[in-house]
């Protein structure tokens, strides 16, 4: 049930480059399994392990990890390059300093930084010497800090919740999606692109080996795309018992605790320490199920609604729209409009 779905605005970002270079998309967009068709629907949303399929297609047309957004080639094998140059390093804060010295080596345009100040530690993107005095590009932040944060969480074995994030450009139009990519707590046009987080991570041990990099190297996009997903964290375990059952039965908060054998108090610090949580899980859940049902069958609304786990229809149009922007109906009916 669960698919982990990105918007299809990501997957039109990711194929800028392939058509400014004038190679065809079709192939591309066929290898990642996304149909073509649904680049004219803005409010699509496609599984995240297609995501990540297309941008291995596409780095491999490109030989460009980076998507094509920087002066200088992210060349295929620099992302697995700087998590090799990783794993040596004892503490988050010596493997972060690596990561911001690997990126300059690697990047042009935009240049990584670490401050630390008091309890708050920041992770900055500022424009490089060739990018002065150019428009931001918001997708080369996004594309940057995914893979920073993904590969900080995967080094200390645990998911890094974002304090607060800002933006050094104006809110675009997938700005929504920011709440789940870094953080409830965010602010656009501000003097530069940032992530806070509590500095005293910084301390926390590396846990990785060149031979567990191996393994987290072939998982990549796909694992980073999600914010690092540990199979064995209380957020998939939780994800897991609700995969199990269909929604309008999930147990409550107590009970699944209960059921996964913990206290709940004891589970809700744990998701905390994760940056998830119950209810935003469970809106995960459904938003994706709804969304499997609205583009791949054809059950009334209602139907969908109560197999979602909603007892009033109202209420699940106002969900799907809090969690898309459009209500159910508007969504079918972009998913089946023909290319113009």
């Amino acid at each position: 049930m669960e698919k982990d779905s990105v918007s299809i605005s990501f997957v039109a970002e990711a194929l800028h480059a392939v058509r400014g270079a004038g190679l065809p998309v079709a192939p591309l967009l066929q290898a990642a399994g996304i149909p073509e068709r649904l680049l004219a629907s803005p409010q699509t949303r496609v599984a995240a392990e297609r995501f990540g399929a297309l941008w291995l297609a596409v780095a491999d047309a490109l030989d460009d990890e980076f998507f094509g957004r920087d002066t200088r080639r992210m060349k295929v094998g620099s992302f697995a390059a700087v998590t090799y140059g990783c794993v040596g390093a004892r503490t988050l804060h010596e493997a972060v300093r690596r990561i911001v010295r690997l990126f300059g080596i690697i990047l042009d345009d935009t240049v990584l930084e670490l401050a630390v100040d008091g309890e708050q530690a920041e992770l900055r993107l500022l424009p490089g010497a060739r990018a002065a005095g150019r428009p931001i590009d918001a997708f080369a932040h996004e594309t940057l800090l995914v893979l920073t944060h993904g590969l900080m969480c995967w080094l200390i074995g645990r998911r890094i919740d974002i304090l607060r994030a800002d933006f050094a450009y104006p809110p675009p139009s997938r700005w929504r999606e920011y709440r789940v990519m870094y953080s409830q707590q965010l602010a656009f046009s501000r003097p530069c692109t940032r992530i806070v987080f509590d500095a005293a991570l910084l301390t926390a041990p590396v846990r990785q080996t060149q031979r567990s990099a191996t393994a987290f190297l072939h998982g990549a996009p796909y694992n980073i795309v999600l914010k690092y997903k540990n199979a064995d964290s209380w957020s998939a375990r939780v994800r897991q018992c609700l995969r199990d059952t269909p929604p309008g039965l999930w147990p409550g908060f107590d009970a699944l605790a209960t059921q996964l054998d913990s206290h709940p108090s004891a589970l809700r610090r744990a998701l905390e320490r994760e940056g998830a949580s119950f209810r935003a899980i469970k809106d995960a859940l459904r938003r994706d199920l709804a969304i499997e049902q609205l583009s791949h069958g054809d059950a009334a609304i209602p139907e969908i609604a109560r197999v979602v786990g909603f007892a009033e229809p109202s209420a699940f149009h106002r969900a799907f729209k809090q969690w898309t922007g459009v209500r159910p109906g508007e969504y079918r009916r972009q998913r089946t409009m023909p290319p113009v």
